[in-house]
């Protein structure tokens, strides 16, 4: 039996990267998937179409998790299309490495914005449409909240405060059946490193280099962990963060 038959699922960011495979995971184990995107159209119906081209159920619905009337309205059409909701994975996110002398305050707030107000935005619409049976909420993370590099301190900030949002979240849910987890991935080649030059540069030679498993993490690596924590599997987990990152730390 697929682990999430007959599960609704939001994810956010989902139209390419970490979030895509994550959509793609879950509707393979039988959750109807809502592929929230902010702009990349063109992703996101992709990531739709593979999905029904495999039997599951999709749909696309764009909106920015840091405009409160966008998060209403992607929970909106979730309840029009699927009739209720069981997952919220805020996999949304967004960064830009600078060094301390290029902080702006536009740079703070754009990364705040999306990567923590987006959160809480998004988790503040979802626990009016779970079930009284609750529901899973994967908030994801980054290694770099516990361990961050040079150039990396607002995006690092962020990170942190999923952290703490996700245990202080975890407490305030349970009482209604709601589990709160964390995602804390590691180097990743996804679209997003590929275009920040990551990938075939030093750095990720240098992630490899301190990474027990040998190698950089791919979107499935992660997508695998959320199935899990959306799954009955996970029932006793809450307010935990899981740092998948090929043992890096």
């Amino acid at each position: 039996m697929k682990k999430l038959n007959g599960k609704v699922a939001v994810i956010t960011g989902a139209s390419k990267g970490i979030g895509a495979a994550i959509a793609k995971e879950y509707a393979a184990n039988g959750a109807s998937v809502v592929v929230n995107y902010s702009s990349s159209k063109e992703d996101a119906d992709k990531v739709v179409k593979e999905i029904i081209a495999n039997d599951g159920k999709a749909i696309a619905v764009q909106g920015s998790v840091a405009n409160a009337g966008d998060v209403k309205r992607i929970f909106e059409e979730t309840k029009k299309a699927f009739g209720k909701l069981d997952v919220l994975v805020n996999n949304a996110g967004i960064y830009k490495f600078t060094s301390i002398e290029e902080v702006t305050e536009e740079e703070f707030h754009r990364q705040f914005n999306t990567n923590v107000l987006g959160i809480l935005l998004s988790t503040k619409e979802a626990v009016k449409y779970f079930t009284k049976d609750g529901g899973s909420i994967i908030n994801v993370s980054s290694v770099v909240s516990t361990s961050p590099m040079p150039g990396t301190a607002i995006y690092a900030a962020t990170k942190g405060a999923v952290d703490t949002m996700t245990i202080g979240l975890a407490r305030e849910l349970a009482g209604r059946k709601i589990r709160v987890n964390n995602i804390a991935p590691g180097g990743v080649e996804t679209e997003g490193s590929r275009t920040l030059g990551m990938i075939g540069s030093d750095m990720e030679k240098n992630i490899v280099a301190q990474t027990p498993l040998g190698r950089i993490g791919q979107p499935q690596d992660i997508a695998k962990i959320a199935l899990f924590l959306a799954s009955d599997d996970s029932g006793w987990l809450t307010g935990e963060r899981i740092q998948a990152a090929g043992g890096l730390r």
